[in-house]
Order: C-alpha cells, then structure tokens, then sequence
C-alpha cells in the first residue's frame, strides 16, 4: 500500500494523460512515473499476453478515443516494482541498466534507421525481386581487394550563395537600372580606350620574348587607369587595400586567391604583372590583346608538354628582375571564396619568394564570387547593385627553406592564406569544375553530388581529369535520379551487360554503401581502383590471348568470332545486351577487335575485366606467385 501511495502522489501532477476509472487498484497516469515504470516493467517481465496494445504517449499512434486508450494502456498483469527502485527511475540521473542487452532476448525487436536494403537490391532490375547476390569480390583474381570510401564532403566550393531576390531586391533592382545603363557606357568606352591604347603599345613590338621597353610600359598606364574605371563601373568605387605589394627584387611571385573576374583586372592595375592563364583567353575579343600585352605564359591544362614549358616561363621570368611581377591563381579556377581548393604547384617550382595576397568580397545581397553561375548574369547583377565591396590584404613574404620542395612551399602558403581567410582548404580541385559543369550540362539539379575533391583521387588513384571526364560521360548515360544515383538497371545499359550474375557482382563491388544504386563518387573510385592493380595490365593481355587461342599467330577478332565468345561466356545474356558490349570494344569501328581495341576498351571500362576471370585466373596467379 505504500507503494501505492508513492504511485498515487506522482501522478497528481501529471496531466498528460486521463487517469482510469475502471480499476481501483491505482490510479495510473503517463507522466514520469508511471513512464518509467512501465518501461521498467516491459524490461523486466515481457511476456506475451503483457505486451500493450497501443503506444504508451496518447499522441503518438493511431487514432483512438481515450477510453479505449486508458483500458489498453497497461496490460492487466503488472510488476511493482519497489519504491526506492520507483524513485530512481523517475527522478535519477540515468536509467541505471540498459533497456535492451547485447544479444538480445526472446520478444525484443530491434529497428534499425535506415533499414535493410539487401532483400531489394535488384528491385528496380524488373519490378521485383530477382537475385540476392552474395558479396563476392570479381576482381580478387586481380588481388584487387574490396575498397572503401570515406564519408563524400558536403562542401561545394563553387556555389554561388547570392540569396533569392525579396522585396528590396526587386525595388534595387528597378531602381539601378538608369545606373545600369550609365555604368554600361562608362564600361565599353574604358574597354575600347584600353584596347586602342594597347594595340598602339604593341605596335612594331617584335621581341616579345624579351621584357617590353619601358616606354610602351608607360603607354600602358592608359590601359591601367580605365581597368580602374572598369572596376568602378562595376561598382568597386572604393578598394580597401590592407598592407602594401612587396616590390619585385623582395617578392618577384604573387599568388591569390581567385573568386572573381574582377581580381585579374584589380592586379593589372595595381602591379601590371605577367600572368599564367589558359591558352583560350588569348581568342576572347579586346581582352585577348590586353593579355597579349601582359606577357602572359599561356599553357593548356591538358597537355604535359604545355605544362613544361609553362613551368621553364615561369623560372625563366621569375629569375630576372627586367620582367615584372609574376602573378599566379594556385587553384586554377574560381572558388566562392569560403574555401581554398588544392594549390598547383607551378609558382613554387622556382623556389623563390612569394607573396601571398587574399581578396574579400564582404557582401549581404550579393555574393560576387564567379562559382556556378553564367558570366553574363554576374555582370548584370554588378551592374544593378548601388556599390560592390572588394578588399585586398597583402600578406608577408613567403621565403624558401633550403631544399624546401614545392609541395611543401605550397602547403606553407596555403596554411597562411586559409589563416587570412578563415577558412579551410580542401581537396577540390579544377576537375571537378569541369564535373559540375557536365553534369548541369546533362540537366541534373543536385550536380554538387557529383564532385569527387579531384585531387585526392589523382593523387590516390592516379586517375587524370579527362579520364574522369570520359567516366563522367558514361555515368550521365546511365541516367542518374536527381540526387546523381544510379540503379542496376541503368548501369548495364551503358555497358551493355545484361540483368546476368557477373553484372550483379560488378554492381555489388561498386555499392560500398550496400543501398542498392551507386554514386559518380563509387564508379569513378571504383574503376580507378580497379585499373591501378599491379597485374591489371597483364591480365587484359592475357586474356585477349586466350581470346585468340594463341599468343603469336592471331592479332585479329571478327565481329562474330568475339561475339560467339562472349555467348559462351555469359550464355544468359541476351541478343540486344551482347550486340552493345561487343560493338564498345571495336574502338576504331573498323568491324575488328585487335589486340589495340581490347586493350584501350578494357582500359577506358576497366570493370569489364571482371568478365575474363575464367581466361586468366590460372595465370594470372601463376605471376602473381
């Protein structure tokens, strides 16, 4: 009776659930009290005819009416515990044992957040369940192991994070447009005074291997001072400038960060430096030819040799103090400015001091980063706002160690940068621009699901950027869902496989997440992985000469020969699948296979070897011993 009473006391403060009135033996409420106490009770006694019919809170469940409630809340047998144990689970600190034990008991069911997707995994393959494939490694005749992949990153650092236009920014918008149009006018007469005033500094300038005279340098100031007024008709009227530009004997190399347009036309102005850009600025109309005037070091991102000797340029003219400053953008694109992705390494091959430079753009409506966004829609929002806000902070010069590499020096700098910015450096890179951009080229809405951080998987994975570019074209085809996933059904299209069990294994290897689709992320790491294997090379070869039944007298498949092999091979596979896989290996469309074809498929599609394992498994560990 105690006991009882202690129930009976507690509850009058609870009012979150009707007391009953059918029993006289307590009066039962669901606050903390009589919660715990039942939680207790399942604990302790769960029997099969004590299990309550209903949840135990009257606002979670089903509907029903609180009479039904109040005779279904608590089964008829109950456990009491004693007070003091009564008291601990009310008002302790913890509940002291834990509600459910390791391994579990009879009549405990434990429900997991995201559930289990092994039963549904070919679901989607014909609108039921087909296979349930066991998790068996198709490339463990490679010695290739299964790979797993950190968690992707959540950071886009090329998003534009302009907020979407209210109120005040329709009344801005209509109230700049004369500005606009004045801003306009002053824009295209400073762009055509430079360009006449740099095409007459260039005029009769043969050399220009050699440093421009310096009176064509001074003929230059013209072209500077309307860069000035291009910065003001975008609405830069006041530049805060924090600490001054070392000059060039101290610091001949200048770095910054790169998040507009408008940084390169601020240092024109400020240092008239030579720059590093992309060989396809010298085609753009005027700003081609004022480029032309920097002395620019043009290099193509794609061709290692163009690479080379944009990197001798840069010792070359770093070295001599006859030429200007050299300024460098050490990530290669355009960021949002909240990160700094992977530094180049090209401004510190040469082993000489830097200074670094960070540039702000503090805004509220408007951010002006050149990220995801057209170039023609970040001009006229500049255009359309009453003033743009730009800071520039000079930082110390950066001197070399001795034998300092220039992984090193560039993650010295990059460190005092971020410290500047307060903000972080990731492993995104120019390549996944390129990935963003061909994935909204393919209308995708989630495209920031396609990034990859670039440079972690070169570095890693020894994978180019065009080579990821090619993949990314395959896996477009595969036709993704918005959020970039896709499913068994998709990935054998593209390839040409077939709803058989070596593709099934293939889409398990790749399915690290074990969710039933696959991201960019898993089919580009995936198939890098796969390529990387010391006998992956040796294993394409060996099985094209199992092909071909000898090693020296066959060069050559037909269509049909190729094709009445891999029927043996993968005999469940049907008519149409078989035609498209055969057809993706005679590369040159010359209705052969040789040796060059097998070889150059195999090396663009590396997954596909996982369809040779019969052909060379004895082999290949023969070497592998």
């Amino acid at each position: 009776m105690e006991d009882m009473a202690f129930i009976k006391r507690k509850s009058k403060n609870s009012n979150s659930f009707p007391r009953p009135k059918q029993r006289k033996v307590a009066k039962r409420t669901a606050g903390p009290t009589s919660l715990y106490r039942a939680i207790h009770v399942l604990i302790l006694e769960p029997e099969a005819d004590t299990k309550p019919t209903t949840p135990l809170n009257p606002r979670i469940g089903t509907k029903s009416d609180s009479k039904s409630i109040q005779r279904s809340q608590f089964p008829p047998k109950i456990f009491l515990a004693p007070r003091s144990e009564m008291e601990d689970l009310a008002f302790g600190d913890h509940i002291r044992a834990p509600l459910l034990s390791e391994g579990g008991r009879e009549g405990e069911v434990v429900v997991g957040i995201d559930g289990d997707a092994d039963d549904d995994r070919w679901s989607e393959s014909g609108g039921a369940v087909t296979t349930v494939v066991e998790e068996e490694n198709p490339f463990e005749f490679l010695g290739a192991p299964s790979f797993s992949l950190p968690p992707p990153s959540p950071i886009d650092p090329f998003r534009n994070h302009s907020p979407r236009m209210g109120v005040y920014g329709w009344f801005k918008l209509v109230v700049c447009l004369p500005i606009a149009l004045a801003r306009l006018v002053l824009f295209g007469l400073a762009l055509a005074l430079g360009y006449l005033a740099t095409k007459l500094a260039l005029t009769g300038w043969k050399d220009r291997q050699m440093p421009m005279p310096r009176w064509r340098c001074r003929l230059m100031w013209v072209t500077r001072i309307c860069a000035r007024c291009i910065l003001f008709s975008f609405g830069y009227h006041w530049i805060n400038r924090i600490g001054r530009p070392a000059s060039r004997e101290v610091a001949p190399i200048v770095v910054s960060n790169h998040v507009s347009y408008v940084e390169p036309i601020f240092f024109f102005y400020e240092l008239f430096p030579t720059i590093v850009a992309s060989e396809s600025h010298d085609s753009l109309p005027f700003v081609g030819t004022i480029i032309r005037a920097m002395q620019v070091i043009y290099v193509d991102r794609f061709s290692p040799s163009s690479r080379k000797n944009a990197v001798n340029e840069i010792k070359r003219k770093a070295s001599s103090n006859s030429f200007p400053h050299l300024l460098l953008f050490p990530e290669g694109t355009t960021t949002n400015g909240r990160f700094l992705i992977s530094f180049q390494h090209g401004a510190f091959i040469p082993s000489l001091p830097i200074q670094p430079v960070v540039v702000r753009y503090p805004f509220v409506h408007f951010d002006q980063s050149w990220g995801h966004i057209s170039l023609a829609k970040l001009m006229f929002k500049m255009f359309t706002q009453f003033q743009n806000f730009m800071e520039v902070e000079y930082l110390p010069v950066i001197f070399p160690y001795e034998e300092e590499t220039a992984s090193h020096l560039s993650k010295r700098t990059s460190y005092v940068m971020g410290k500047a910015l307060n903000v972080i450096q990731t492993s995104h890179a120019y390549g996944d621009l390129m990935l963003l951009t061909k994935a909204s080229d393919f209308t995708k809405d989630e495209c920031s699901n396609f990034l990859v951080e670039m440079a972690w998987v070169e570095s890693s994975f020894s994978i180019s950027t065009s080579e990821a570019l090619e993949l990314m074209d395959q896996f477009c085809l595969m036709n993704p869902d918005s959020n970039g996933l896709v499913k068994f059904r998709g990935f054998c299209t593209v390839f040409g496989l077939g709803d058989n069990l070596p593709s099934k294994k293939i889409f398990t290897y790749l399915d690290v997440e074990r969710r039933g689709s696959i991201a960019f992320r898993q089919f580009l790491i995936g198939s890098a992985h796969v390529r990387k294997q010391p006998l992956f090379m040796r294993a394409c070869e060996t099985a094209f000469n199992t092909f071909c039944d000898s090693e020296s007298s066959c060069s050559t498949l037909t269509i049909e020969q190729f094709r009445d092999k891999l029927q043996s091979m993968m005999p469940s596979t049907d008519k149409e699948s078989l035609n498209q896989l055969v057809h993706l290996f005679d590369v040159d469309e010359d209705g052969k296979i040789d040796r060059d074809d097998f070889m150059s498929c195999l090396w663009k599609n590396p997954l596909l070897v996982a369809l040779f394992p019969a052909l060379i498994d004895t082999t290949i560990l023969a070497v592998h011993a």
